[in-house]
């Protein structure tokens, strides 16, 4: 464990699992905890765009807020998006109404990766650092605050294919074809990524996620050769003391070349078995996940099925923080989400005990 504060042991449930100490019941919390699911978030969207929220730092800490009072959570992730950064590489960044976060000049060239500007964050994204200095601020200690960030290979290949995509073609295809510029690219937004990442954590972060969502596209080999070195850099880079929390889909031949790189925390999505995942790592690493998100769009009663057959996979093993295997899916009742927090805490405690505070209204 990297440099845990002296007194970690009377810290937060969720702090504490991230350095694999014992808990009085399972932490909780969401990825895309945020969301158009929720009503109150409905209500802020309604008068201001994706980007507009995210640049106004007294609403993003207000939804991020509005979320744990709401859900019960053990802990807060600030309302942000993971390519807030790219929009100063002066390469078009727009979020378009069904199609997702759109790269209007992508970058496939080693011309390309050669113009691109370098970004100094607390210069380029301020509004994300006072976003999570008012949070932090509001939420008063009552749960901790998790910062975030895209992981290099993440971002690179949102700035190459231009959009999502399933395949990655042009992202393979610069990698393989001109490794050089690969790997420029690369070195570049792993120091955008630790910067960012430190950034959060000056203004109040208690522990950083950074995010590999497309990682999974990507065979063992490639992985080991053309990520591996820049993931590690960011993680390795972070302010001694702070949880990472390492995060990655479709990563079930990848997760020990993901352990090599780093975190203190290794997150599993849904594809995968919680405790067969956590045998192969070892003891050495905590774990977060990893229930599949369609299955809050089931009934209460089999939403607690999947609950405790994760709770089952984990063993009661220090180290677990019980989370999504992905995102809360748009359609999500909300109340269904609450329904696999209350669950989390009681069948992890049999007490019932949830660590809520404020209110659901």
């Amino acid at each position: 464990m990297r440099g845990a504060d002296a007194d970690a042991s009377t810290g937060p449930s969720f702090l504490r699992a991230c350095r694999r100490q014992p808990v009085a019941c399972t932490p909780v919390w969401v990825m895309r905890q945020i969301g158009r699911y929720l009503p109150a978030y409905q209500a802020v969207r309604a008068r201001m765009s994706l980007l507009d929220l995210c640049k106004t730092p007294d609403a993003a800490a207000e939804v991020t807020i509005r979320a744990v009072e709401i859900l019960g959570v053990d802990a807060a992730i600030i309302f942000a998006d993971i390519l807030l950064v790219m929009e100063p590489l002066g390469v078009g960044l727009s979020f378009l109404q069904g199609e997702g976060p759109m790269i209007h000049r992508p970058v496939r060239t080693g011309e390309a990766v050669r113009r691109l500007p370098d970004v100094d964050p607390a210069e380029s994204v301020p509004f994300v650092f006072e976003a999570v200095r008012l949070a932090r601020e509001g939420l008063g200690g009552r749960v901790p605050l998790i910062g975030f960030a895209g992981a290099p290979f993440t971002l690179a290949s949102y700035l190459v294919e231009g959009r999502p995509s399933r395949a990655f073609l042009e992202t393979k295809h610069l990698m393989h074809a001109d490794p050089d510029a690969w790997h420029t690219l690369m070195e570049r937004l792993a120091v955008l990524s630790t910067r960012y990442l430190n950034g959060q954590i000056a203004a109040g972060a208690d522990a950083v996620q950074l995010f590999d969502s497309w990682v999974g596209c990507l065979s063992p080999d490639d992985y080991r050769r053309f990520v591996l070195p820049h993931s590690r850099r960011v993680i390795a880079s972070i302010t001694p003391g702070v949880p990472v929390i390492h995060f990655g889909t479709g990563t079930a031949g990848l997760l020990e070349l993901m352990q090599e790189a780093g975190g203190d925390v290794l997150g599993l999505d849904w594809r995968v078995d919680l405790g067969q995942a956590w045998g192969r790592l070892g003891d050495g690493v905590a774990v977060q996940g990893n229930l599949d998100p369609a299955l809050l769009l089931a009934s209460p009663a089999e939403i607690r099925r999947g609950v405790r057959a994760v709770l089952d996979g984990a063993a009661g093993r220090p180290g677990h923080i019980f989370n999504l295997g992905h995102g809360v899916l748009p359609h999500t009742p909300w109340d269904h989400v609450v329904a696999m927090v209350d669950a989390v805490h009681e069948l992890s405690t049999g007490t019932g005990a949830s660590g809520r505070f404020g209110s659901r209204a």
